[in-house]
Order: C-alpha cells, then structure tokens, then sequence
C-alpha cells in the first residue's frame, strides 16, 4: 500500500518519515520524496496517529487523488532540479510524463489549478533556487551552473534569474548577504 506525504520535499523528511515508521512498528518498503511503501494493511487507529505523528513536523498525509498527484509532481520537480546529478537532456515536459505516466497537458492542467501558477513557473523557480545555491557554493561557474540545470547558454540561464530575482547572477554573486527562499513552505 502507498501512502502519499504532502510538504516531503527533502533528505530530512525521508528520514523523519522512516523514524515515525518504526516508532509506531510499521513495516514500509521504500521511502521516497512524497511517498512511502506500507508492506502491510494497517487499521484506522494506526493511520491516525501516523498522521498525528507526521503532522507534527509539518508532513501530512494525504487522501485526495488530485492533491496526491499535485505532490508526486511537485516531488519529481524537486528530485530532477535539486537531486539529480545532472539535469534530463530531454524536455522538462517529457521528463514529467514518463516518470507520471501522464499526459503533461493534463499534468500542467491540474497542477495550475490547484496551485494557481504554471508549472512551467513552478520548474523555473526551482532551477533559480538551485541556480542560487549553486552561485553562494562558488564551486561552478556560471556556464557550468546553466549546463547543469539544462539550461542551452548562459544568457538563457541570466535571463530567467534577472526576471525571477531583479538581478543577474554576477551581481548576486557580488552580494554580501545571499538570501535565499524555502520553497518548501506552503
């Protein structure tokens, strides 16, 4: 049995999940961002405070098939920008709907109506998060930077950070203090 976990967007949560789990002794199978494999049927009782447990660190269960689906979307968006070694060679569109199973029309759909932005938006900011994490690192430079995030030149890359931040990277890079945004939080 899958349950599906709104707000599970990092290592951290992972592993919270997987301590609830054994602390209330459910046996789960593989733990992934959004999502968690249950190896057994377990009562009402126990979902309930599964859910009390999670909920306690800001995770929650969750039951509605759109809103599960809004999750697994918003969870492969940030396995494939922040996760991901390097970033899919193909469209963000056709990464999307092979790893779904679904038609991206269909995906971008419900993910703008129950967001109220495109998921095109929604893919953008996080690559100019990562984008952002990855100028305060110092460790790439900026062609690299826009390489990794599947960017095809470095003006594209420049472009959609000025748009997003008011800034071009070189000028966020000169920055003393680097803020940077949780888009993890609702």
């Amino acid at each position: 049995m899958k349950l599906y976990i709104k707000y599970m967007v990092s290592l951290r949560c992972k592993m919270i999940v997987k301590q609830e789990l054994e602390t209330l002794g459910l046996r789960h199978g593989m733990i992934d961002l959004g999502e968690v494999e249950i190896k057994e049927a377990f009562d009402h009782e126990e979902h309930e405070k599964l859910r009390l447990a999670l909920l306690r660190y800001g995770l929650e269960l969750l039951e509605n098939k759109k809103a599960v689906m809004i999750e697994r979307i918003k969870s492969m968006v940030i396995e494939m920008v922040h996760y991901s070694d390097d970033f899919p060679l193909h469209k963000n569109s056709e990464f999307l709907s092979e790893k779904l199973n679904q038609n991206y029309t269909h995906l971008a759909t419900i993910f703008s109506e129950a967001c109220g932005i495109t998921l095109e938006k929604y893919i953008i900011a996080h690559k100019i998060e990562k984008a952002k994490e990855l100028i305060i690192y110092d460790e790439l430079n900026l062609t690299e930077i826009s390489y990794k995030l599947g960017y095809k030149n470095v003006s594209h890359l420049s472009s959609q950070f000025k748009k997003m931040t008011g800034l071009t990277p070189s000028f966020f890079k000169l920055l003393k203090e680097k803020r940077r945004i949780a888009l993890e939080n609702p």
